[in-house]
């Protein structure tokens, strides 16, 4: 049976009648010590959290739970809600909105300050450069719709970073890399270029040593409980076959030339 026990191989868990290990730590002291948010750590990371460790991973996933029922994760999943699927479906339609250009700046942003970090050359330099060849004319992470020019989730969360750069395992250089980001793409402005949702927990998933990968994966996470409420609430308040629009609205039909 060696064949068939090895197809799968994992660190995560050791289960069997009576017995639940996660990380090697049992279920039942798991239990009665940890929160989510250690627990999410302690599975994904491989070992629980400092306070520190535990203090930012869990501002940056309450910064990011909902941002209201225009984004489009949360409007799917307040449509699909009102189409006779479970909150489960309603859920997962909302998550699978989540991509690279709806819920995966934080993994882009992450991964351009680390671009600037690996340059041997001053910050404001380095900033530069990156800014100057980036493939998009949208720089991740800066910028937003309705927030201008500040975004009120952004300073709380980088002024947490602050507060415990001090500490071994939590790498403060991102709080400088994002504020002179902020500053090159604000000069010259009348009105500043906000840091975003996805700058700000880019700053802490960095300082934290999250890959960008695992940080988008994290973003997800916390937008479900927005995705999770707001479909809930959606199933209490019923309706049936709501779409993007009140009826009484139409689209723009344009004939083919």
């Amino acid at each position: 049976m060696t064949d068939v026990a090895d197809w799968w191989t994992t660190r995560i868990i050791d289960m069997e009648p009576g017995k639940i290990q996660l990380r090697g730590h049992s279920i039942e002291s798991l239990i009665e010590q940890n929160d989510f948010v250690a627990t999410l750590w302690l599975m994904t990371q491989g070992q629980n959290p400092t306070q520190a460790q535990r203090t930012l991973l869990s501002a940056a996933l309450v910064a990011a739970v909902d941002h209201g029922p225009q984004a489009p994760s949360i409007a799917a999943a307040r449509m699909a809600s009102t189409c006779g699927v479970g909150l489960n479906n309603a859920m997962a339609t909302g998550i699978n909105m989540l991509g690279d250009v709806h819920g995966g700046a934080g993994q882009q942003t992450l991964t351009l300050y680390q671009q600037i970090l690996t340059r041997d050359e001053p910050l404001e330099t380095a900033v530069s450069q990156v800014i100057k060849n980036y493939p998009s004319k949208y720089i991740p992470g800066f910028g937003h719709r309705f927030h201008k020019p500040e975004d009120p989730r952004a300073k709380p969360l980088m002024d947490l970073v602050r507060a415990h750069s001090d500490e071994a395992e939590i790498d403060g250089r991102y709080v400088a890399v994002a504020e002179t980001v902020q500053q090159q793409l604000s000069a010259n402005r009348p009105v500043g270029i906000a840091m975003n949702i996805d700058g700000a927990t880019a700053v802490i998933y960095g300082a934290l040593g999250v890959s960008p990968e695992l940080a988008r994966g994290y973003f997800c996470l916390s937008r479900s409980v927005g995705i999770l409420a707001h479909a809930w609430e959606q199933t209490q308040q019923g309706g049936r076959n709501k779409g993007p629009t009140p009826p009484g609205y139409r689209w723009t039909y344009s004939e083919d030339e």
